[in-house]
C-alpha cells in the first residue's frame, strides 16, 4: 500500500485591524496576546501601532495575524480606513464597565459592514471581563444578542488575566477562507512589531504612510487598561 504523501506545511497571512472607543484596552490585548505581557498603565496609540503572531491550527497550517492596532482618540477616526482597507478580519474592542464604548463598537462595525472588504470577518470583543463581578455595565447577553443579529463572533475577554485572549484570535483564525490567505516565507515564532505603511499586507515600505511618530511617540491621553 502506497504511503500517502506527507503535506508540506504552509504559513498563511491576513491582515487583521483593531477598533474601538479609546481606553478600552485594544492595546493591551494585542501586548497579551503577542508577548504574554500586561502593563497596568499604557499610554494612548498615536495613529496605529503593527504587530505580528501566529496561531497553529494544526500541525500543517499556521495563520500569521498581520495587527494594526488603531488609535481610538476622535482626532485619529479619519485615519482608520488605512488600516481596515483590505483587512482580512477585525477585532472591535468595548470595554464592558462603559456602555458608551459598545455604542461606539457598534459604530466601528456599521462603518466596516459599509466600506470594508465585504467578506471580512468582524469579531466583537468586550474587555476588562475581570471587573464583571465589581463594575460590570453591559450585560454579556446583551452584547451577544446583537452579536448574533449582526453575525459577528463574539466573546468576552481580559488582557490582564488573559481570559480568552488566545481563544478570541484561534476563534478568527478557524472562520477565515485559508484558501485564499497569501503564503509567507517570513518565519513565525513568537510575534513582534515593526514600522511598515497600512496599504498593503505589511510590506515594508509599500505606501506613503510614514509611522515612526505612532510608534515611537505617545500620547498624554492615559489607557489604563
Amino acid at each position: 500500500m502506497a504511503a500517502t504523501p506527507r503535506q508540506n506545511p504552509r504559513m498563511l497571512q491576513f491582515k487583521l485591524v483593531l477598533l474601538g472607543e479609546s481606553a478600552v484596552g485594544k492595546s493591551s490585548l494585542v501586548l497579551r496576546f503577542v508577548k504574554d505581557q500586561f502593563d497596568d498603565y499604557r499610554e494612548s496609540t498615536i495613529g496605529a501601532a503593527f504587530l505580528t503572531q501566529t496561531v497553529s491550527l494544526d500541525p500543517q497550517t499556521t495563520v500569521k495575524f498581520e495587527i494594526w492596532d488603531t488609535a481610538g482618540q476622535e482626532r485619529y477616526k479619519s485615519l482608520a480606513p488605512m488600516y481596515y482597507r483590505n483587512a482580512n478580519c477585525a477585532v472591535v474592542v468595548y470595554d464592558i464597565t462603559q456602555p458608551s464604548s459598545l455604542d461606539k463598537a457598534k459604530a466601528w462595525i456599521r462603518e466596516l459592514q459599509r466600506q470594508a472588504d465585504p467578506n471580512i470577518i468582524i469579531a466583537l470583543a468586550g474587555n476588562k471581563a475581570d471587573l464583571a463581578s465589581t463594575r460590570r455595565a453591559i450585560p454579556t447577553e446583551e452584547a451577544e444578542k446583537y452579536a448574533a443579529e449582526e453575525n459577528l463572533l463574539f466573546l468576552e475577554t481580559s488582557a490582564k488575566n488573559s481570559l480568552n485572549v488566545s481563544e478570541l484570535f484561534t476563534m478568527i483564525a478557524r472562520k477565515l477562507p485559508l484558501e485564499q490567505g497569501s503564503d509567507s516565507q517570513r518565519g513565525g515564532g513568537r510575534g513582534g512589531s515593526s514600522l511598515v505603511s497600512p496599504g498593503g499586507g505589511g510590506q515594508p515600505g509599500r505606501g506613503g504612510v510614514d509611522l515612526r511618530g505612532g510608534q515611537q511617540q505617545q500620547s498624554q491621553d492615559a489607557c489604563n487598561c
